[in-house]
């Protein structure tokens, strides 16, 4: 049963973030505790799930079981806790360079599994905590790098619509400077059943102090968004200037649950390496 008598400050853990300041990822933050008491979720049935990396800190910041895993295999664990326990509410948190370089491989399978869970991607086009690298999302003539001092050369990477071409049956974008809208989509998120993909654009004002103009820059997505059809989202998506906002795709599709998970004793599994 919900608990509506929670506030979003009773889903927050004593544990300070450790973010810069003017960091978008404290707007995430908020934002994902207002949704979780929106939704009277109780904190036993929650688990948050993250990779490394400054956004990926975000469940020790939660009163709910967290799991902080290593570089890129969030959702990874995420599916292996999800198949053993249904019942969890499972939240995915991560960043550009966790969930789309070297955890790209499973963002793919995870889109196209399906299982009901919600994936967080704070995108900052940048590796902050490795101080300001480019990422798969940055720009290809971002040059405030000493790695790449050219800017990369190459395109970046289109989360929405790799998603929508892995299978995704959720899409959305949110800005972490809009946090009522942000909010809004993060409820319809965790709602949804299914695998829901939600990337927010989360400025990083210490290696890219540039995004400051993002607050002007996002605006919401217009005509026939969200849509149900695969093929006009796609027309949506690459016709965007990566800055507009709000669920661009949303539609039912059969939830991947695995059946007849038994809980197993370590012990029993350890015997079964024994040579």
């Amino acid at each position: 049963m919900p608990v509506p008598s929670l506030k979003a400050k009773d889903y927050k853990s004593d544990i300070k973030p450790v973010w810069c300041p003017g960091c978008g990822h404290f707007a995430v933050l908020a934002a994902l505790t207002k949704a979780m008491a929106h939704l009277g979720l109780i904190k036993e049935n929650v688990a948050v799930v993250s990779g490394i990396g400054c956004s990926s800190r975000l469940p020790a910041y939660i009163d709910s079981y967290g799991f902080h895993g290593i570089h890129g295999r969030a959702l990874a664990a995420a599916s292996g806790l999800k198949a053993a326990r249904p019942d969890l509410t499972v939240v995915v948190a991560g960043g550009d360079g966790d969930g789309f370089s070297i955890g790209g491989n499973h963002f793919l399978h995870a889109c196209r599994r399906n299982m009901d869970m919600t994936y967080i991607v704070m995108d900052n086009e940048v590796y902050g905590m490795t101080k300001g690298q480019a990422s798969p999302t940055t720009k290809p003539n971002w040059d405030k790098s000493k790695l790449t001092p050219h800017g990369t050369g190459i395109p970046c990477f289109n989360p929405a619509a790799i998603a929508l071409a892995a299978g995704a049956g959720f899409i959305a974008r949110a800005f972490a400077g809009n946090p009522s809208d942000l909010t809004k989509v993060l409820v319809e998120a965790i709602e949804y059943p299914g695998f829901a993909f939600i990337q927010v654009l989360s400025g990083c004002v210490t290696f890219r102090p540039d995004q400051k103009a993002w607050k002007e820059q996002v605006h919401p997505f217009i005509n026939d968004v969200p849509t149900e059809d695969r093929i006009k989202a796609a027309q949506i998506i690459q016709a965007d200037d990566g800055l507009a906002t709000g669920v661009i795709y949303a539609t039912p599709i059969p939830v991947w649950q695995p059946e007849n998970i038994k809980s197993r004793e370590v012990a029993e599994l350890e015997e079964e390496f024994c040579l």
